[in-house]
């Protein structure tokens, strides 16, 4: 299949190139003409998606309620069944966590990190490895997310083009950013949030003109694909909102506020999870099995928790039946109930995303406000729907730390301009409360735990990745606090240095002396056996620990500009176990660079 898709690449670069050459087309136009390809691929990758999502949903839940005969809607012994049906989803993963572990281990943020870090080079083959994995998982009823995998599939699908034709890293960027918007857009129907999608989240809010236009014309074309496939309307269909009462505003800022709290503790609650899932001593294949048994338990108990849960979405957004019943205990169930799921299903291993999810507590968070709300406030005649649509907003943008995304996505969903202003009072609002709580969004806890600040550049982050320990050197040339004048200058014709530590008898660091600091005192030949060197030399000394990386220390160097750093021990921050200078920080950083450019080739 590969081969095949190698041979369909080889030849579709072959026309390209001979359009190119001919009709004289300029670097900008044709990489419009690649995003309008792009954008085409990205929405039929989209409906191949859902097809399979679909399909293995079909072959695992409805051939499983139709067997054992039970239903979702009604609680009986033979629905116990539906336990195990994340649990088959588990055991189909473990084939391909087995044989292509790198392509479905690695979620969106090792696909941002490689984006803008290490090239934008993304292979074929996680297209359909980790797009599988990811429908299986979905399919299977884990609790997760299509739109991260979908849009890494379009940017894979965006960097094969990029690489076909040897493109500069910038331009490969772009054409990764319009693959991931044509997968979002399709999957929303909703083009203007593709773009932003790509803008803000994918390239980090990098912002030129022709970048812009090239995304939304992927995004465009993308739309049209899935509208013609698919029909004219959303994944979610939501009702059309109306404004009540103008003092709603108070209680959607009331909204953002709870909202941007509780994106912070899922943002800390899902990676204690994983964290747990990682430590468990169980081999790593058996990891998705008990992590699909687990999330069949709560679904259980739970059925709305399964796969994107974008059916149940909708139920909360129309909410008319719903709220008849005492809704507010079932939804407060939910946002916990979601929440964990979630975390276990992407903890253990199974592939997925969390945008859906994202969407998901929101819109069970907001129909929990709403409808506390709304007994509350008789008189305002409040909808509660309205403030669940609000909230899967909200938190969507807390837990990104993406607000335009959410924004724009909302507004396509209910073609309403009356939404804009509750939406981006509670969008914004969410959004600081959770960056307060939270410096680090979603998709980049791992990248942080990793030493990586993607906002920070490859050099810088190439930089943070190096440790003092490993750069080092331990063999120093020291000098005791005691030594003359007259011994030192019998020592500095022997070395090359300019620098020395002083230590003590103890071998700690009590100074550093420098030629120049000798320099001054050269020539006072009664002061040669009378003075030692701790008198000249600097007793404030700024120093560095071997678990720092290079990053802190070149600051630290460039601070006082200075050349070299004695390294201590982190305990005493006197024992001298090292020194480190600005050439060892600059050999580091050089041979780390070539060693990266050589992986992504």
């Amino acid at each position: 299949m590969f081969s095949f898709n190698n041979r369909l690449f080889a030849r579709l670069r072959s026309a390209l190139s001979t359009l190119q050459d001919t009709f004289r087309i300029s670097e900008n136009t044709f990489l419009i003409i690649l995003a309008v390809i792009i954008g085409v691929l990205g929405g039929l990758g989209n409906y191949a998606f859902r097809k399979t999502i679909e399909f293995f949903h079909w072959a695992i839940f409805e051939q499983s309620a139709e067997f054992f005969g039970y239903s979702m809607d009604e609680w009986s012994l033979a629905r116990l069944a539906v336990i195990f049906c994340p649990v088959i989803g588990g055991l189909l993963v473990i084939p391909l966590l087995h044989w292509f572990g790198s392509d479905l281990q690695r979620g969106f943020s090792g696909f941002l990190e490689k984006v803008n870090l290490r090239g934008a080079k993304l292979r074929l083959r996680p297209i359909f490895t980790r797009g599988l994995g990811a429908a299986v998982t979905i399919g299977a009823g884990g609790s997760a997310g299509q739109e991260g995998p979908i849009a890494m599939i379009g940017g894979a699908i965006g960097s094969q083009f990029g690489q076909m034709f040897k493109m500069s890293g910038d331009r490969l960027k772009v054409l990764v950013a319009c693959g991931a918007a044509a997968g979002v857009a399709a999957t929303f129907n909703a083009p203007i949030a593709g773009v932003f999608f790509a803008q803000e989240i994918v390239l980090l809010a990098a912002f030129e003109l022709s970048s812009f236009t090239s995304i939304v014309i992927a995004s465009g074309m993308a739309t049209v694909v899935s509208r013609a496939l698919l029909g004219n309307h959303s994944e979610i269909t939501a009702p059309l909102y109306t404004v009540q009462s103008y003092w709603e505003l108070v209680l959607y800022v009331i909204l953002g506020l709870l909202i941007g709290a509780l994106a912070a503790l899922f943002i800390e609650t899902h990676y204690r999870i994983k964290d747990r899932f990682t430590a468990l001593k169980l081999p790593k294949l058996a990891k998705p099995v008990l992590g699909g048994l687990l999330v069949g338990v709560i679904g259980f108990v739970f059925p709305q928790v399964f796969g994107n849960g974008y059916e149940f979405i909708e139920t909360v957004l129309m909410g008319d039946q719903l709220w008849e019943q005492p809704a507010w205990y079932l939804l407060g169930a939910l946002v916990v109930a979601k929440a964990v799921a979630t975390s276990i299903t992407l903890g253990s291993g199974l592939p997925g995303g969390l945008f859906a999810p994202c969407l998901y507590l929101g819109a069970v968070t907001g129909g929990f406000f709403g409808n506390l709300a709304a007994m509350l406030f008789p008189r305002i005649h409040i909808a509660p729907g309205a403030y669940a649509m609000v909230g899967m907003g909200a938190f969507l943008a807390a837990a990104t730390h993406a607000p335009m995304t959410a924004i724009f996505l909302l507004f396509e969903i209910t073609d309403s301009y009356e939404v804009i202003v509750p939406i981006m009072l509670s969008c914004v609002i969410g959004t600081a409360v959770a960056r307060h709580f939270k410096k680090d969004s979603l998709e980049t806890v791992e990248l942080s735990r990793a030493g990586i600040d993607l906002e920070a550049g490859k050099e810088r982050n190439i930089m943070k990745s190096l440790k003092v320990g490993d750069v080092m050197e331990r063999e120093v040339e020291t000098v005791p606090e005691h030594m003359t004048l007259g011994q030192f200058a019998r020592f500095i014709e022997k070395t090359h240095h300019t620098n020395f530590p002083l230590v003590n008898t103890k071998g700690e660091l009590t100074g550093i002396i420098s030629v120049q600091d000798f320099m001054g005192v050269v020539f006072e030949r009664d002061l040669m056996d009378l003075v030692v060197v701790k008198e000249l030399a600097t007793t404030d000394v700024i120093t560095a620990h071997e678990s720092e990386d290079l990053d802190q220390t070149m600051r630290k160097i460039g601070y006082r500009n200075i050349e070299q750093l004695p390294v201590v021990d982190r305990e005493t921050h006197r024992q001298l176990v090292g020194i480190i200078s600005r050439r060892d920080i600059v050999a580091a950083y050089n041979r780390a660079l070539m060693s990266r450019s050589l992986e992504d080739k």
